[in-house]
């Protein structure tokens, strides 16, 4: 991955909007996977393309509309997600500047059957809390690539282990703790971070924690 490991990436701060253009950030792509970051000037846009893959878009500051050759248009808010429509043209643009992230999956990948095509939806409203609990739901989970959204009760946590690949943390809801390689890192809503394969790391809830976990393998 095109990410440094071991420190907080705010990916609305470092991918702020170009006045009058569209950039994006290639962090990621192998075997038909890719994760970029994009950021999108006050009244620009990315044109209506056909994509025969899932497509998942989050977004980290500011307001989008995804738009699509019927006419169909979904609005997204800050932390919203989408999975783009297949096989249809599809777009996206902004009034008031954004930043998003959009994760590409292969033309195969089966997503949970809980995540619609098409519609708006906020990962971290995917899971509850459970007293006392982790609570784990995959939502992609495939042989080069794994997506798991968890939720920890304050106080919870996963103990020290190392990941099997490269990985990106990112803070949903709440508040935790990152220990990465004998340091600890503050994490919140919006905030993301890196492991490195076979980086030693745990997770603690300071408060009621959620995240998303995108592990790619070798």
């Amino acid at each position: 991955m095109n990410e440094k490991s071991g420190r907080i990436i705010d990916i609305a701060k470092e991918n702020t909007p170009v006045p009058g253009c569209t950039v994006s950030k290639q962090v990621y792509m192998e075997d038909g996977y890719y994760i970029s970051y994009f950021s999108l000037d006050k009244g620009t846009d990315i044109s209506a393309e056909v994509y025969e893959y899932p497509k998942l878009c989050i977004i980290y500051e500011g307001t989008a509309e995804v738009f699509d050759a019927d006419g169909n248009t979904w609005s997204l808010n800050k932390y919203e997600s989408i999975v783009m429509p297949k096989n249809v043209p599809v777009g996206i643009r902004t009034a008031t500047g954004c930043v998003y992230t959009e994760i590409g999956f292969r033309k195969e990948t089966a997503m949970n059957n809980i995540i619609k095509s098409g519609e708006v939806f906020k990962l971290g409203e995917l899971l509850p809390y459970q007293d006392g609990k982790i609570v784990n739901m995959d939502i992609v989970n495939e042989e080069k690539m794994k997506f798991v959204i968890m939720s920890f009760d304050e106080g919870t946590g996963l103990t020290e282990h190392a990941a099997p690949g490269e990985a990106l943390v990112m803070a949903l809801d709440g508040e935790g703790i990152i220990g990465y390689e004998g340091k600890e890192y503050p994490v919140k809503a919006g905030e993301t971070f890196k492991f490195d394969k076979l980086g030693k790391h745990y997770v603690k809830a300071v408060k009621k924690f959620k995240m998303a976990l995108l592990l790619v393998l070798d």
